[in-house]
């Protein structure tokens, strides 16, 4: 039987920057898929490329600013999102996604690792989300939640 683990990053002191935690909370409310880990992660760090070493298949949650409508949601795997959408190095991560990704190829990390990438508006410091992400996080944890039961299941 293989691992799978679903990780909400962000932080919670960043406005919309906490989507990934608020999503996983979500989830985990609505549906804890038996056979998947849940982990909040907060800020991506190095210790996330170990902590991903335990898992097959692995889905990230978290804040991406693509330049796309706010909490427009893309999900696929990390390598094709990095080098489709040249997603901006700028993250308030200590490692952005493309690091985590190269870190990763270098480590030689099998897992297999997809992002739902959740296009965000204010990363301000302040609490909650903005209006505008509030209105669709509904849908957003029902997409998630779809891809789990659909893919990451497998």
């Amino acid at each position: 039987m293989s691992k799978k683990a679903v990780i909400g990053l962000g932080s919670l002191s960043r406005r919309d920057d906490a989507i990934g935690i608020v999503v996983l909370d979500s989830l985990l409310a609505l549906q804890k898929t038996k056979g998947i880990d849940y982990l909040n992660f907060g800020s991506a760090s190095i210790d996330l490329i170990s902590r991903l070493m335990d898992y097959d298949k692995a889905l990230l949650i978290d804040a991406i600013d693509a330049g796309q409508a706010c909490g427009k949601l893309i999900i696929s795997d990390l390598e094709k999102i990095e080098y489709d959408l040249n997603l901006p190095a700028v993250s308030s991560h200590e490692l952005n996604l493309k690091d985590l990704f190269e870190l990763s190829k270098r480590l030689g990390v099998k897992t297999k690792i997809y992002l739902a990438g959740i296009q965000i508006k204010d990363v301000s410091f302040g609490e909650g989300l903005s209006r505008e992400l509030k209105k669709k996080k509904k849908e957003i944890v029902r997409k998630i939640a779809l891809f789990i039961n659909n893919e990451l299941r497998k």
